[in-house]
């Protein structure tokens, strides 16, 4: 999927587009970047009704490719490093949204069949050990 990034875009446009792909992840803006397998503090979240001009560090434009076997790592960095957009991948586990710190070295496809396979057992409340590390 070739993602537009442009000035006059908002956050939330690049969200959905995102989910539409990955129904079980989503993207976070924050004001500052973080390193891998760091979490972002959720009162640096910006506000999704912003445009990518507004909040952006570079003053970038083009597309991103993303692709099912990119790593969390990889697009995150890649946000900041090509377009001066600090983003944090999420997955869903059963009702909650983790950020996905110690999993940053997982495919956006794993990442996405392991938030599908929680989302289905949800009703059981079990959280595993790797979520349980995401949660910490």
């Amino acid at each position: 999927m070739k993602m537009l990034i442009d000035k006059n875009k908002k956050l939330n446009t690049i969200q959905n587009e995102f989910e539409k792909i990955f129904p079980f992840l989503k993207i976070e803006f924050y004001k500052r970047a973080h390193s891998q397998g760091e979490g972002s503090a959720k009162k640096n979240t910006l506000d999704v009704e912003l445009t990518i001009g507004e909040v952006q560090k570079k003053n970038a434009s083009g597309t991103i490719e993303i692709h099912k076997l990119m790593t969390v790592a990889e697009l995150e960095s890649a946000f900041t490093e090509v377009f001066g957009l600090a983003v944090q991948v999420f997955r869903k586990s059963g009702k909650v949204w983790l950020q996905t710190t110690t999993t940053d070295d997982w495919t956006l496809a794993e990442q996405d069949q392991r938030a599908s396979e929680k989302v289905a057992t949800a009703e059981e409340n079990i959280i595993d050990s790797m979520d349980r590390q995401e949660l910490e």
